[in-house]
């Protein structure tokens, strides 16, 4: 089975408001606010870890949630966020998403 690696992507802007992660995305305005288990999932994605270990340790330790329905609804936030370039998806490790700008 292969890996799933996530991480956020650069072209968005992000903010914890009331205890909610608002996101959105600068070149089409999309916005989502995330729940708990969301903003669990968006805080963990650094490109270098699989989504299946951020599910394991982060999301099915922290809340209770059944391991199998847990991958899957995090396989379908990835997917949708993904989809509006808030979220970089790749079956490999992707490098550092936030690199140093040279002067």
């Amino acid at each position: 089975m292969s890996e799933t690696y996530v991480a956020r992507s650069s072209a968005i802007a992000a903010r914890m408001l009331a205890g909610e992660m608002m996101v959105m995305n600068s070149m089409d305005s999309t916005f989502f606010t995330l729940n708990e288990v969301a903003t669990a999932i968006w805080q963990a994605a650094d490109g270098r870890t699989p989504l299946r270990e951020i599910v394991r340790t982060r999301i099915c330790e922290q809340f209770d949630i059944d391991p199998e329905q847990a991958e899957k609804d995090a396989e379908q936030f990835v997917a949708e966020l993904s989809q509006h370039g808030i979220l970089l998806v790749s079956p490999e490790p992707l490098g550092d998403p936030h690199p140093q700008e040279k002067p």
